[in-house]
């Protein structure tokens, strides 16, 4: 029988106060190459055993089987009435149901040719082969009106919190938003619109199947009622933490700054991130964006500002990248880590968050380089997980996509943060304790077999993890 008392002691002994940065070295692996612009990956909740390939300008949805990283031969699904410019339009995003291992049913986000270039959510189901859509059941979600070709958007996703879908809009091209829409909270532009695709409250309506969350910010008051948070300019990749549900956005800047802004689980919608009043933590006004922004100020305390922005003025850097919050079981002293990159220049960064202190950011970007035989990574179109929470990432001119590993031998046994406070260390134990008895799933911290060291034994965590646990703190 294990001893929490003594562990207790050990814990309070040796670390009351540990800090969780990483130890692990990493690099990346090539795991598929010869794709037509590779815009996202991800996976089904609780998949581990696929990997779904986005190509933006072919439309076509691809699947990597995870077990013999062979790529499919027939497609999942090619999505129909797409217009590309070889750009920002496309096929740019993805979402499967939090009950999709029930029901089947998946989302799409694209530009519509027979609309002109508009954002079109479409809702499909899988066929009775797991690994092929129904074509056929192709259904409108929504339509939204798109003035230019670029700041589409594109990032689709379910919250692991309320379950609903989270869609990301640019403020619809151009230069300086010149009309607004933005701040706009009448228009569905520059901003996270929240829906509920299980409900429909306009069966009248063809082209409109989803309800409204009563919760949303603006029902019943002025402004469209699917707006969640607006002032954002190209919100082009996104990313919920699976353990959390915090939401981390990743806003393309115009001439100055690519910011990464950040909704705290739990927390009511209605934040203006403040484009473009604002570029980052900067004001918009002055060179070399010099917009004339109108309906919002610049520094206004009711803005939200990023966690965390960059200069791109002058630099090869181009547009941000967002990422996703490491929650994988291979390299478990970076579980909680933010990953996010620039798309031009190809810099990769993380930083871990705790909701509170600005970020300290640490540079990847020659760690994460793949071995030489493998190539290098450029243009970084976007991250994705799969279904254990490891990372990928698109190199979308490359036509590849790279995983991140460990660089050599795991350190075995290494501590690992279970209560997700930035620190390894007493208060882990509680936690731990609740993992070792309770039920796991693909969106708590209680999946994996933390320490790595038991083979053959899936990714539960289970008691020789305890006894690992307490070997990593001496003893």
């Amino acid at each position: 029988m294990l001893n929490l008392s003594r562990l207790s002691v050990i814990l309070i002994a040796a670390c009351w106060c540990c800090t969780a940065d990483a130890v692990t070295d990493l690099t990346t692996t090539r795991v598929a190459t010869g794709l037509n612009l590779p815009l996202f990956v991800g996976a089904p909740p609780g998949d581990t055993d696929r990997l779904f390939i986005v190509e933006q300008n072919t439309a076509v949805i691809k699947i990597m089987d995870l077990n013999t990283m062979t790529i499919n031969a027939t497609p999942f699904v090619t999505v129909t009435d797409v217009r590309t410019n070889g750009s920002e339009q496309g096929l740019l995003g993805l979402a499967f149901h939090p009950d999709y291992a029930s029901n089947g049913i998946f989302f799409v986000d694209y530009t519509s040719n027979s609309l002109g270039g508009d954002t079109v959510i479409a809702k499909y189901t899988v066929s009775a082969n797991p690994d092929i859509a129904d074509a056929g059941s192709k259904t409108t979600v929504l339509s939204i009106d798109q003035p230019f070709t670029n700041h589409n958007g594109g990032w689709i996703g379910f919250s692991p919190i309320d379950g609903y879908l989270y869609i990301a809009m640019g403020d619809g091209g151009s230069a300086c938003d010149q009309t607004e829409r933005a701040q706009n909270i009448n228009v569905l532009l520059g901003k996270i619109l929240r829906i509920d695709v299980d409900g429909d409250d306009f069966p009248g309506d063809a082209t409109r199947n989803y309800a409204i969350p009563l919760d949303n910010p603006f029902v019943g008051t002025n402004g469209a009622d699917e707006v969640f948070d607006s002032g954002l300019r190209n919100p082009y990749r996104c990313s919920f933490d699976r353990l959390t549900g915090d939401l981390y956005i990743g806003d393309v800047g115009q001439d100055r700054r690519e910011e990464v802004s950040f909704h705290p689980a739990g927390e009511p919608g209605g934040r203006n991130f403040g484009w473009d009043c604002m570029e980052g933590t900067f004001c918009s006004s002055i060179a070399p964006s010099s917009c004339a922004p109108v309906g919002c100020t610049c520094n206004d305390p009711a803005l939200t500002m990023p966690i965390y922005d960059y200069n791109q003025y002058q630099t090869t850097r181009q547009a941000v990248t967002g990422g996703y919050v490491y929650r994988g079981c291979e390299i478990p002293d970076l579980r909680g880590t933010y990953f996010f990159a620039d798309y031009a220049s190809a810099e990769i960064w993380s930083f871990h968050y705790d909701g509170v202190t600005a970020p300290i950011v640490t540079d990847r970007t020659d760690e994460l380089a793949p071995p030489a035989a493998e190539g290098s990574i450029a243009w970084i179109s976007s991250f994705g997980e799969d279904g254990n929470g490891e990372l990928y990432i698109c190199d979308i001119f490359g036509g590849e996509i790279f995983k991140i590993i460990p660089g050599g031998a795991v350190d075995a046994p290494t501590p690992h943060d279970y209560n997700n406070d930035g620190e390894v260390g007493y208060f882990d134990l509680s936690k731990f304790d609740t993992c070792l008895t309770g039920p796991g799933s693909t969106f708590t911290d209680c999946l994996c077999d933390v320490f790595n060291t038991h083979t053959g034994t899936g990714n539960a965590i289970d008691l020789r993890d305890f006894a690992d646990f307490e070997d990593a703190f001496g003893n």
